[in-house]
């Protein structure tokens, strides 16, 4: 399985997860720079985390209106898998390819700990590897990661499926509504979340229940 990354000045985690896919999937992905206008034949896509443009305007707002990004709608479209960690999340609500908004954390701090999320959906092409109800762990490090959506938006969503992952036992971490951590597109080929997988892929990690997702998207799962 081919996968890029995508690179935007500010971010500060693709590094880590250029690791975890060569680690889990025994091939380095490529780096996509933010004013490429075209993505090679690749099967899935990360916008990994960080502060793109200083976190200016609005989180992920300058990065959603790159050239990159275009071409990430076009290949998503055809269904290219699309992984937003953290501030890809962000961006990608901002380009509009996922639902919703994300709002500074309900304390008005930076958090950065461990929550623990719930895998509500596992029929997708990120959580396959899990089970339904199925508890993880996962770190976070964010300042607007609290997930908001009007009621019409939130109905439909949770209606489709389109929630992956919740925060679980009373550990949400920002205020999202519901305990959202993680959607999916209509589609089911773009998933956007606030936890940061890549960071707890293996034992000096302090633990591998982020690998589950990877081994999902990079259909690795036998290996993992």
């Amino acid at each position: 399985m081919k996968s890029a990354v995508v690179q935007l000045p500010g971010l500060n985690r693709d590094r880590d997860m250029i690791a975890a896919l060569t680690k889990i999937s025994g091939v380095e992905p490529i780096t996509v720079w933010q004013t490429e206008t075209e993505i090679p034949d690749v099967d899935l896509i990360v916008i990994p985390g960080g502060f793109s443009y200083g976190d200016y305007l609005r989180c992920g707002a300058i990065a959603a209106r790159m050239p990159v990004m275009q071409a990430i709608k076009t290949k998503a479209e055809q269904g290219v898998k699309v992984l937003g960690v953290c501030n890809g999340f962000q961006i990608l609500v901002e380009a509009g390819m996922l639902p919703g908004a994300l709002m500074r954390n309900a304390s008005l701090k930076f958090v950065c700990r461990e929550v623990k999320l719930e895998v509500v959906n596992d029929e997708t092409d990120f959580s396959r590897a899990y089970a339904k109800g199925q508890i993880i762990r996962c770190p976070v490090a964010h300042h607007d990661g609290n997930y908001f959506a009007d009621a019409e938006t939130l109905k439909r969503i949770e209606d489709n499926g389109q929630v992956v992952f919740r925060y679980a036992d009373g550990t949400n971490p920002n205020g999202s509504v519901n305990d959202i951590a993680g959607i999916v597109n209509a589609g089911g080929n773009v998933l956007g979340m606030m936890p940061h997988p890549e960071n707890l892929i293996e034992a000096a990690h302090g633990g591998n229940d982020g690998r589950g997702l990877f081994a999902s998207a990079l259909d690795v799962i036998a290996a993992a």
